[in-house]
C-alpha cells in the first residue's frame, strides 16, 4: 500500500470518528436556564463523548447511527463561559451564557426586519446588549425533516440586529430589560407563507379538519403544468421588456415553499433538539386570501400542540400576534375569521394573544410599529411565563352575552380595573342585530367589566370591531385594545 493511499484512509478515518456539533451549538450560544439543558451531534458509533461547562461535566456515547445526546444539570445566568466538547478531539465553544431562549416563526410580519420598523435607524444604533444573543435560520424548505441548518449565534449589536426579525428583537429586548436576564432568540420564519407549511406531515394528515389544507396544495400541482408554462411565458416577455418592474412570480408547485410541512422540515425540525423556554407566532394573511379562515384556529392550536410534541419540552409558553387592521384584505370575511381563530385557539392552557387592531395601517399589510407588538407579547409573557402579577397583561377577551331587558351586555375577562375607550369619547365599533339577522350600528355604554349594547326592538347578536379596518376603541385600564368577536356564527350577515 502507498503512503498516499494510507494517509487518505488515516484521514478518513479521522473525519468519520469526529466528534462534530450542529450549528445550534457554537460559538456566543445561548443556553436555556433552570432546566435540564441537551447538549447534541454525531460522532463515530460507540464513541464516548465528554461536555464540560461551568463546572458540570456530562458524558455520554454515539449511539449505533453515530448520533449522541448528553445533558447539563440546570443552570441559572452568570458570566460567559466555554463549553468543551471531547471525543477523539476538541471541540471548545466561546462565550456561552445561560438565559431564556426564544423562537419566533411565521410569514412576512415576524420577518420583517428592524430595519423597516418606526424609527428604525435610532433603533438599530441602540442595539447594543452583548448578553441579548441572536441566530437567523435560513430560509429553505425540505421534503425531508433535516438536522442542521446553516446559521450561526451571533451577539446582538447594531450590524446584527438590523436583519432580524423585529418583532422577536423587541420582545426580547424587553425582556431582557424587564428580568435582568440573558435572552437568545432564534428566528425562523418566512414571508407570504401559509400555517400548512410549518406543520409537521403526522400533525397535518393526522387531523381531518386540515384537509382543506391539503386539498388546496393537490389542486395548485394539478394546476402546475399550465401555470408554470404561462410563468415562463411571462418571463421571457419580462426580460424581453427590459426587466421593468418586479420579476414575475413563480407559480405554487413542486419544492416551493407553500408545500404543506416543508418549513417545518427545513426550519423548525432541526431546531426541536434545542432547549428552549417559549415560541412566538405572527402569520394568518395567507390563510385570509385562500379564504381558509375559518379552519385557521385549528390549524393554530395544532401546529402549538405539534411544535410542543416535537420539542420535548411540555406545554411551553406559546404567544401569537393577532392580525392588525388592514384596509385592503380580501372581502370574504375570512381575514375577521382568522383573527376570531386566533381568539379561540387561546383555548390550550400556557399560551396567549396580542391584539393589534390599534396600531395596524389600512394601506399596508406590514404595520411599522413592531416595537408595540414586542412589548404586548412581553407583557403576556411575563404572566404567563414567568408567573409575574400585579398588572394587566393580556387585551380585553370577549367572554359571553347576556340578555338584559332590551339590551344586551356583552362581558369580558381581562378588564383591569375596568373597561373605557381609547379616545375617552363615546364607544364605537359595536352593531347588533335582531330576529331579522339585519345588523344596524349600535349604541354601546361601558358598565364597569360589560358593555350594554342596543339599538334593536328584540336583540338577538352583537359583533364588535368585525371589519378588516374597524373604526372601533374600546380599551381595558391598561389600555389594551379589545379584540373582535361575534355572539353569533354566521357567516353571511345582513348590514344595514
Amino acid at each position: 500500500m502507498t503512503k498516499p493511499t494510507l494517509l487518505s484512509l488515516l484521514l478518513i478515518a479521522s473525519s468519520q470518528a469526529a466528534v462534530k456539533l450542529p450549528n445550534l451549538i457554537g460559538d456566543h450560544m445561548l443556553l436555556q436556564r433552570d432546566v435540564p439543558v441537551r447538549i447534541f451531534g454525531t460522532a463515530d458509533p460507540g464513541e464516548a463523548v465528554t461536555v464540560s461547562f461551568r463546572g458540570q461535566t456530562a458524558e455520554t456515547t454515539a449511539n449505533a447511527l453515530g448520533r449522541w445526546e448528553a445533558w447539563l444539570k440546570p443552570m441559572t445566568p452568570a458570566a460567559p463561559a466555554e463549553m468543551t466538547v471531547r471525543g477523539t478531539n476538541t471541540i471548545r465553544i466561546a462565550d456561552v451564557l445561560v438565559g431564556d431562549v426564544w423562537i419566533g416563526s411565521g410569514q412576512s410580519n415576524m420577518q420583517w426586519a428592524v430595519r423597516q420598523t418606526n424609527n428604525a435607524e435610532a433603533e438599530i444604533s441602540g442595539a447594543n446588549f452583548p448578553q441579548v444573543r441572536l441566530f437567523y435560520v435560513p430560509r429553505k424548505g425540505s421534503s425531508t425533516p433535516v438536522e442542521d441548518v446553516d446559521a450561526k449565534w451571533v451577539v446582538c449589536t447594531p450590524e446584527s440586529a438590523r436583519d432580524f426579525s423585529a418583532v422577536l428583537y423587541y420582545f426580547g429586548r424587553q425582556l431582557h430589560q424587564d428580568l435582568k436576564v440573558p435572552m437568545g432568540l432564534i428566528h425562523s420564519s418566512w414571508g407570504g407563507t401559509p400555517i400548512a407549511s410549518w406543520l409537521s406531515g403526522p400533525a397535518l394528515t393526522g387531523n381531518a379538519n386540515l384537509s382543506p389544507f391539503l386539498t388546496f396544495w393537490q389542486d395548485a400541482i394539478a394546476q402546475y403544468p399550465n401555470n408554470n408554462a404561462r410563468y415562463e411565458m411571462n418571463v421571457v416577455k419580462w426580460e424581453a421588456d427590459g426587466r421593468k418592474g418586479p420579476r414575475p412570480a413563480a407559480p405554487l408547485g413542486p419544492g416551493h415553499q407553500h408545500e404543506p410541512t416543508t418549513l417545518y422540515n427545513g426550519m423548525i425540525a432541526p431546531l426541536t433538539k434545542y432547549t428552549i423556554k417559549g415560541a412566538l407566532w405572527y402569520q394568518g394573511e395567507s390563510e385570509s386570501g385562500r379564504a381558509q379562515g375559518h379552519i385557521y384556529g385549528e390549524a393554530l392550536r395544532t401546529l402549538a400542540t405539534d411544535w410542543r410534541r416535537a420539542f420535548g419540552h411540555g406545554d411551553f409558553p406559546f404567544f401569537w400576534v393577532q392580525l392588525a387592521n388592514f384596509g385592503n384584505a380580501a372581502k370574504n370575511g375570512h381575514w375577521m375569521r382568522v383573527q376570531e381563530g386566533q381568539v379561540k385557539a387561546t383555548s390550550l392552557k400556557r399560551t396567549g394573544v396580542v391584539v393589534i387592531n390599534d396600531i395596524g395601517e389600512a394601506t399596508d399589510i406590514h404595520p411599522k410599529n413592531k416595537q408595540d407588538v414586542g412589548k404586548r407579547l412581553a407583557l403576556l409573557a411575563r404572566h404567563v411565563a414567568y408567573g409575574q402579577n400585579g398588572f394587566v397583561w393580556s387585551s380585553p377577551l370577549y367572554r359571553q352575552t347576556t340578555r338584559d331587558g332590551k339590551n344586551l351586555r356583552v362581558w369580558f375577562d381581562h378588564v383591569g380595573t375596568g373597561l373605557k375607550t381609547r379616545d375617552g369619547g363615546a364607544v364605537k365599533g359595536f352593531v347588533i342585530a335582531g330576529a331579522g339577522g339585519q345588523f344596524v350600528p349600535a349604541t354601546a355604554t361601558i358598565e364597569g367589566a360589560t358593555v350594554v349594547v342596543s339599538g334593536v326592538a328584540d336583540p338577538r347578536a352583537v359583533r364588535y370591531a368585525w371589519d378588516y379596518n374597524p373604526d372601533a376603541n374600546l380599551v381595558n385600564s391598561a389600555g389594551l385594545p379589545a379584540s373582535l368577536f361575534r355572539s353569533d356564527d354566521r357567516d353571511e350577515v345582513v348590514f344595514k
